[in-house]
């Protein structure tokens, strides 16, 4: 199983990104899946995460703000990141709780770093 997250760059206070990240390989479903993110000096945090039905969950830092999905048929999760602060700068990690055959396991994502400029 793989995990490949894309997305990440550098924008200004204010802009916006979208941050994806597919699951690959012997998958027989996908529990929840959540965006984390470390910033230097800091430990990770949880970002947001979402169930297969859907339902979100938020850090409070990010609540109205950030926007988690997810597309089932696709196996990928997306962090759609508006009104972008400066203390949103991290590597942002997606984590995904895998179901195999006889196994679950959660997987991290190699990080994406966001930089938000002031």
């Amino acid at each position: 199983v793989q995990l490949q997250a894309s997305g990440g760059g550098l924008v200004q206070a204010g802009g916006s990104l979208r941050l994806s990240c597919a699951a690959s390989g012997r998958i027989f479903s996908i529990n929840n899946m959540g965006w984390y993110r470390q910033a230097p000096g800091k430990q990770r945090e949880l970002v947001a995460s979402i169930t297969p039905r859907g339902i979100t969950d938020y850090a409070e830092s990010v609540e109205g703000r950030f926007t988690i999905s997810r597309d089932n048929a696709k196996n990928t999760v997306y962090l759609q990141m508006n009104s972008l602060k400066a203390e949103d700068t991290a590597v942002y990690y997606c984590k995904v709780e895998i179901v195999g055959a006889s196994w679950i396991q959660d997987y991290w994502g190699q990080g994406t770093q966001v930089t938000v400029s002031s």
